[in-house]
C-alpha cells in the first residue's frame, strides 16, 4: 500500500494505490489519517490507484468519512476502479460517501 498526497488551497488530496483488504487495512486507516490536518478544507481520496478493496477497506473509508463529517470538512472519492466502483455500488456506499468521476471533477465540484 503507498500513499501520494498534494495539498493546493486547501484542498488536501490523497492518492493511495494497490490492494486495500483485511491484511492492511489498519495501516490504510493510520496512513489516511495521518494524511490529514487541521488547515484541510476539503479532502479528496483519490482512487484510481486502487484495483481492489473488501469490506474492511470500506469500512476504513466509513471512519474516514465519519471523521471528516464531524470536523465538517467536505470529502469525496473519485477516480474508481470498474471493479471498486461495481463494489461501491452493490454495498450502497455511494449513497454515503460522494463519488466523482474524476479528480478535476472532484476539485469542482467541492470548491
Amino acid at each position: 500500500m503507498e500513499l501520494a498526497q498534494e495539498r493546493d488551497a486547501g484542498t488536501n488530496v490523497i492518492s493511495p494505490a494497490g490492494r486495500v483488504d483485511g491484511s492492511n487495512s489498519a495501516e490504510f486507516h493510520e496512513s489516511l489519517m495521518a494524511a490529514l490536518s487541521g488547515d484541510d478544507n476539503r479532502v479528496i481520496l483519490d482512487m484510481g490507484g486502487i484495483d481492489y478493496i473488501s469490506s474492511a477497506g470500506l469500512r476504513v473509508l466509513l471512519l474516514l468519512a465519519q471523521h471528516l463529517g464531524g470536523n465538517s470538512t467536505p470529502f469525496a472519492v473519485c477516480s474508481l476502479a470498474a471493479s471498486v466502483d461495481e463494489v461501491f455500488r452493490i454495498s450502497g456506499f455511494n449513497q454515503i460517501i460522494t463519488v466523482f468521476g474524476t479528480l478535476d471533477e472532484a476539485k469542482a465540484q467541492l470548491a
